[in-house]
């Protein structure tokens, strides 16, 4: 056997291996789906997009004011969160050095593997207990929280990305490096901050732990941002383990709601991300 076709072989096996590796690791996934769009689909109906939930032991209903809830949460996690961590991500990016940066880009890290139920308890502390009460600006707060350390990496790494060329053409022109970081390296780097930006909010959408302690849970329409709020989440969790059969059908469309909200903003990202590489490609 002469050294090509040895090559050949093993390529030939290691890509079975592999090929059958990432099958086996996508077969969870597909079961997951499967089971979630066979028991959900069924409670899938108007009135569960659209109708408050019913009291206990009747059958019915919906879950319009989780949706509602969830969406008002998220985007008070964005109000949060987002500023703040792409202001951290271009400061780490284009000004910083050693020191600070250090702590901040430790602290972002640290920050990311921290259980969701500890920020949970910590945005009990600093937000319902002082005033006694759950809401869900402290939803909003827990959640922007956990969304903050993700847009600070996300930020960070796609602002690397920008040629250089682009900073240097910028400066030779007698701007600022400020100005120039303002005006010409954050725009070429837009498109991958909004990806980023979309996969942290899918990523806290389907938090339950922190929401229990802070937005709690709302079985009407929220009238305000200071009281409680359901979400779909803490609504699935709820449903899931009562003792009702329409609730567990209930809580099954709901988590086929939570995966198909997650799965078109992983989408989207992945589309505006592809649309930025190809346009860099023509550049």
């Amino acid at each position: 056997m002469n050294r090509l076709t040895w090559r050949k072989m093993v390529n030939a096996v290691m890509s079975s291996v592999t090929a059958l590796c990432a099958l086996i690791a996508v077969v969870p996934l597909l079961f997951v789906l499967g089971l979630l769009v066979v028991k959900g689909t069924s409670s899938l109906n108007w009135a569960f997009f659209t109708k408050l939930p019913v009291p206990v032991g009747e059958t019915g209903g919906g879950i319009a004011n989780a949706i509602v809830g969830s969406a008002e949460l998220l985007l008070l996690a964005a109000l949060f969160g987002v500023p703040l961590g792409v202001a951290g991500g271009i400061y780490l990016s284009e000004f910083g050095g050693w020191g600070v940066p250090f702590v901040v880009r430790y602290a972002a890290d640290l920050l990311v593997t921290v259980p969701s139920i500890v920020i949970g308890i910590f945005a009990y502390a600093v937000v319902v207990l002082p005033v006694g009460h759950f809401s869900a600006l402290a939803g909003g707060f827990a959640l922007g929280v956990m969304l903050l350390p993700i847009v600070v990496t996300n930020t960070e790494q796609f602002l690397r990305t920008v040629p250089v060329w682009l900073r240097e053409g910028s400066l030779a022109l007698g701007a600022g490096h400020w100005k120039t970081t303002m005006s010409v390296v954050v725009p070429a780097a837009m498109q991958g901050i909004l990806t980023g930006i979309l996969l942290a909010l899918a990523r806290v959408a389907g938090e339950t732990a922190p929401l229990i302690f802070t937005a709690f849970n709302n079985a009407y329409w929220n009238r305000g941002l200071n009281q409680p709020v359901s979400s779909l989440p803490y609504m699935i969790w709820i449903y899931g383990i009562s003792a009702y059969d329409d609730w567990h059908r209930q809580a099954w469309a709901a988590a086929l709601l939570l995966l198909g909200l997650v799965l078109v903003v992983n989408v989207l990202s992945r589309l505006v991300l592809a649309r930025r590489m190809a346009s860099r490609r023509i550049a």
